[in-house]
């Protein structure tokens, strides 16, 4: 017989004894273990036998089956993580689990703080009705300048009220602002402003009443300009004519450059300035000869815009601050008018302070 491997040999049998008295011996049978009873008397070899014995199969607790202690299980899943995390794979892996386990956390406590805060109501005695504020168009900023008293065409420099304020005077004959002299000689009292000047100044601020009316310029700021300018027309020796001419003519420094000046090339062939290399400012109002010759007027009806007559050279004036829509009682288009005729903030700042000082001593003048 073989017994189950594939050797080259093979193992006699043994001869069975025959009995004593002679009786063939009676063959047992083979009995299996897991399938046949145990003999009476006798018990079970094992315990596989007993279960078998039973018809059943064998039952075995877990807790015998499974030797390993709960912590020795924590332990060994703790080492088992600490190696994992340190290979390459977990130094990536575990900080990304853990950022996602922070965002669940905090998404689950939005879920549930956040719409328990939101819904809970307030006492109605917490909802206060926030307080009305009037509604009022905000005035432009305006660039800072230092000590500011006030603002022409506003609360302080508003000027004198003028004799027949809503038409401007035309005579038939001779110059128009004559028709305000009584009301000049007034003012020139007060503020030492030549009478002259103040009618051409005064007759500007009708004529753009009547032709533009929402600018809203004063001859405040009209007689500011011209004492900053020229002193009224007495630069340089000069004096204003009775028909507002200023003699003898003024006439600026050269524009080259130099001193603080502006660098302007000849742009009249010398018709104005009688300089044929640079440009020169003219009369009262100082207008270089490109701007007269755009903004120029005749205010004196005479049929000559002449820059030498301050009859002509305040309209002009009034004009040239008037331009582009401007409403010269708002701050940053007085303002940006001023710096429009020089763009140097001290002469801003002068223009603004003498012109507040005209308004404050003609304001009770009739």
């Amino acid at each position: 017989m073989v017994d189950g491997e594939r050797r080259a040999t093979a193992r006699p049998l043994r001869r069975a004894a025959p009995p004593e008295d002679g009786t063939p011996p009676v063959p047992r049978p083979r009995r299996d273990r897991d399938t046949l009873p145990p003999e009476p008397g006798s018990e079970p070899a094992t315990k596989v036998e007993a279960a078998a014995e039973s018809g059943g199969r064998r039952r075995i607790p877990f807790a015998r089956a499974v030797r390993t202690r709960p912590r020795q299980i924590t332990v060994g899943a703790v080492r088992a993580t600490r190696a994992w995390s340190r290979r390459p794979g977990g130094r990536t892996t575990l900080p990304a689990l853990f950022l996602l386990a922070l965002v669940a956390v905090a998404a689950t406590a939005g879920a549930v703080i956040v719409p328990a805060a939101v819904g809970r109501p307030e006492p109605a005695t917490e909802a206060l009705p926030e307080p009305s504020v009037p509604q009022t168009a905000a005035a432009p900023v305006t660039p800072p300048l230092p000590e500011l008293t006030g603002l022409p065409g506003t609360a302080v420099p508003t000027g004198t009220p003028l004799p027949g304020a809503t038409t401007a005077p035309v005579l038939p004959t001779g110059r128009p602002a004559d028709a305000l002299a009584g009301w000049a000689q007034r003012v020139s009292a007060v503020t030492g402003i030549p009478a002259v000047a103040l009618q051409a100044y005064a007759y500007a601020e009708l004529v753009l009443a009547q032709t533009n009316r929402a600018c809203q310029l004063s001859w405040t700021t009209l007689a500011a300009i011209g004492y900053v300018e020229s002193r009224h027309g007495a630069a340089n020796g000069a004096t204003l004519q009775a028909d507002g001419r200023a003699l003898p003519e003024i006439k600026g420094e050269p524009l080259d450059g130099k001193g603080g000046r502006s660098r302007i090339l000849d742009t009249d062939q010398g018709v104005l300035d009688e300089d044929r290399v640079y440009d020169r400012a003219l009369g009262p109002m100082q207008f270089i000869p490109t701007t007269w010759q755009e903004i120029g007027a005749d205010a004196d009806g005479d049929g000559v815009k002449n820059p030498h007559d301050i009859d002509d050279a305040a309209l002009a004036a009034g004009l040239y601050l008037c331009k582009g829509g401007r409403n010269m009682t708002i701050p940053g288009d007085w303002w940006g008018a001023i710096l429009s005729y020089n763009d140097v903030r001290r002469y801003a700042q002068a223009v603004f302070d003498k012109a507040d000082e005209y308004g404050r001593l003609s304001r009770n003048v009739r």
